[in-house]
């Protein structure tokens, strides 16, 4: 079987995996929150388009984990996954004079609603049900959990797919860069819950500067990392800056 063929096959299971969650959302769903999910969809599109580079791997890292947490253990399944929906069309959209691609645009909408119910039905498990699992830390750390593993695992398949490599090698890069970025995302996700449970859903957009400073912080890292690791990426900004 050729890479072609592998990568539709791939991205056939996916959409597969993607139907059965969609299904459970539906089945799922409890007491709708119109406004609040308003919200974090509107927090959760605008930070998609905050993208940052991985060095030295085919893909980059969005903004939005921390709404899309927060619509997981604070929203209806089906509300979750309409806020996963729009905000990684919103994402994966392509710039101006950028080709579009409808394959990549499917895999990433199958990837993310299918690690979006997994996420929901981690936190809102039975058996944490006599642990209050609507707002145990426990919870949270499961849906953290399965968000990194529900994106993270796809994204090194597709990848090793595509380029011929190793999916266990892309994934170990994958999740080294990426994994803190989850831990933060939890303790933004805490904090969100945290005001608009004291003061209101209005107030939880303040989340939003500090989103945009984590940004910032990781397209400088980002990017001085990318450079350490091309050489001929660090001749090149050397000679920039002599001139």
């Amino acid at each position: 079987m050729n890479n072609t063929r592998r990568i539709k096959t791939f991205i056939g299971a996916m959409m597969s995996a993607a139907a059965v969650a969609v299904g459970y959302a539906g089945l799922m769903s409890h007491t709708m929150h119109a406004y609040f999910a308003l919200a974090v969809l509107a927090l959760a599109a605008v930070t998609s388009r905050m993208k940052v580079k991985l060095p030295g791997i085919n893909g980059n890292m969005s903004m939005n984990l921390p709404f899309l947490l927060t619509a997981v253990v604070t929203l209806s399944a089906a509300e979750a996954v309409v806020v996963t929906c729009i905000s990684t069309a919103v994402q994966c959209w392509p710039r101006k004079n950028a080709k579009f691609s409808v394959p990549q645009m499917v895999f990433n909408l199958s990837m993310m609603v299918f690690a979006t119910c997994m996420a929901s039905l981690m936190f809102h498990a039975e058996w944490l049900h006599g642990t209050h699992g609507s707002s145990s830390p426990l919870g949270l750390v499961l849906a953290t959990v399965a968000l990194f593993f529900g994106q993270t695992a796809p994204v090194a398949g597709i990848v090793a797919m595509s380029e011929g490599k190793a999916a266990g090698e892309i994934w170990w890069s994958l999740a080294h860069l990426s994994f803190p970025y989850y831990v933060i995302s939890a303790g933004v996700t805490t904090m969100v819950q945290t005001i608009s449970s004291h003061l209101g859903w209005g107030l939880a957009l303040a989340v939003f500067p500090i989103m945009y400073g984590i940004y910032r912080s990781y397209r400088l890292y980002f990017g001085r990392l990318a450079q350490a690791l091309n050489p001929e990426i660090r001749a090149n900004a050397a000679s920039a800056g002599s001139r």
